[in-house]
């Protein structure tokens, strides 16, 4: 009698567990296909100027536009003063823990400035103006889930407002992205070919390998296997290597460090050998750009100033090639 009870309630443990997994299955499929949802370019912009301002060398505007399913998102756009327009573009894309006014505050958008460009940051989902303010653990989880996806859209949503600017050079528009920029930056490109070059500042991908960085490794200790387990059931849609070959043949510039803790050599190397030609790849010395409270400002510079070489090389084709089509 006991056995044959013990057989009936295998049997239903067993078909509760393959219904349990035939519902996670079903739901992974489902939030992954629906995930980067949200972009709609034909949806109003519900543009309002906040702030205008004059500063030696440039003009500063502070705006909103709504972004990744109608989010009010605040935007700042630096522009030449001393040059007559229309401009080529930077779209800035901020690291995990920075906010729109981070080069801004370190005069690193200056040197861009300078050299003719515009250059643009927004506050991405969670960060600056766009805090979680319900402080509790669950809706900031569900916050951080679906931060990429509104980062990728909110990106699609600031170039279609780029296009209605007569002072931008709506062909000249391209993506500079850092750290958490560089891995949600790389997707905005892939899908949106506006962005006409690319460049990718201390990015990495493959999931496992960004979650087995030495300093995420302290962080997450024993807790590694169900932390993996859990990222990779709600995260490997992020992962930018899917995408990245998809911005080919734009041009790309992939920057990362030699003893970067925080995006692992490996996993730079995994962004690096998805993406495909005409790619350039540059390796510097030292941890990930930003982490200690300095910045490690002299490589920081060093870094831009690579990636703003790389840009003028793209646009100076670029004018060329409109010259020739004349």
């Amino acid at each position: 009698m006991i056995k044959k009870l013990l057989r009936k309630a295998a049997k239903v443990v067993g078909i509760l567990l393959a219904v349990a997994l035939f519902f996670l299955i079903g739901l992974k499929l489902y939030l992954d296909a629906t995930y980067f949802n949200g972009y709609d370019p034909a949806a109003p912009l519900k543009l309002e100027l906040a702030e205008e301002k004059d500063a030696p060398g440039f003009h500063w505007t502070k705006f909103y536009y709504a972004g990744s399913h109608g989010d009010r998102v605040p935007a700042v756009l630096a522009t030449p003063k001393d040059r007559s327009g229309p401009f080529p573009c930077v779209v800035f894309l901020h690291g995990i823990g920075n906010d729109k006014e981070f080069m801004r505050q370190h005069q690193l958008d200056e040197p861009f400035v300078k050299a003719g460009y515009a250059f643009v940051c927004f506050d991405q989902l969670m960060r600056g103006e766009r805090k979680i303010t319900a402080k509790s653990g669950r809706s900031e989880a569900e916050a951080f889930r679906v931060r990429a996806a509104h980062t990728v859209n909110d990106t699609r949503r600031l170039i279609d407002y780029l296009q209605t600017r007569p002072d931008i050079a709506t062909n000249r528009i391209y993506l500079v992205g850092a750290s958490y920029g560089a891995v949600t930056g790389s997707t905005a490109a892939a899908f949106d070919e506006r962005v006409r070059a690319v460049v990718l500042v201390y990015g990495g991908g493959n999931l496992r390998k960004l979650l087995t960085s030495d300093l995420l490794r302290q962080e997450i200790g024993q807790w590694s296997l169900p932390v993996n387990l859990i990222a990779w059931y709600f995260a490997s849609v992020v992962d930018p290597v899917k995408y990245i070959a998809q911005i080919s043949p734009r041009p790309i510039l992939l920057q990362n460090g030699k003893a970067d803790t925080v995006v692992s050599p490996a996993a730079a190397q995994a962004l690096q050998a998805a993406a495909r030609e005409p790619k350039t790849i540059l390796w510097y010395e030292g941890d990930h750009l930003g982490k200690t409270s300095d910045l490690d400002l002299p490589l920081t510079i060093r870094v831009l100033t690579d990636a703003l070489k790389f840009l003028q090389e793209v646009d100076a084709k670029a004018l060329a090639g409109a010259g020739n089509m004349k």
